[in-house]
């Protein structure tokens, strides 16, 4: 891609302006994904949780970090398994593990996120039925 002079400066609003663009794009090719739309649900439902137990601001700042590190690691996932795919039709096991790495990320960071939600949570819920 050749670049004027004038768009490589870092500070050109028409730059600001195209790579936000791309990155509302990116965000919206995410939600197109299943896995992404389940982990905004389980966001949402947290979140209604976190309302209902009235969780204090550092719970809900540490929440909200669980929830962008989920969004933006799936979307990680989801770069990497469409790299892949574009790379090579046919089945090869370095393809595999690639995807099944940035899958088993994804699915290490989910446990983090419930152990953690699980230590804000539960102490809160016994409180309601003790």
């Amino acid at each position: 891609m050749n670049m004027d002079s004038k768009d490589r400066n870092v500070f050109s609003g028409n730059r600001l302006k195209r790579s936000f663009s791309f990155a509302f794009c990116g965000i919206f090719t995410a939600w197109k994904e299943a896995n992404f739309k389940i982990h905004v649900m389980a966001a949402f439902l947290t979140a209604s949780a976190g309302l209902a137990v009235q969780l204090s601001k550092w719970e809900w700042m540490i929440l909200f970090f669980l929830f962008a590190g989920m969004f933006a690691l799936e979307m990680v996932n989801t770069a990497i398994e469409k790299i892949v795919d574009l790379a090579t039709q046919d089945y090869h096991p370095l393809a595999k593990e690639a995807k099944d790495l940035a899958a088993g990320a994804v699915l290490v960071y989910a446990i983090l996120a419930v152990v953690i939600g699980m230590i804000i949570f539960l102490p809160k819920l016994f409180r309601l039925f003790i």
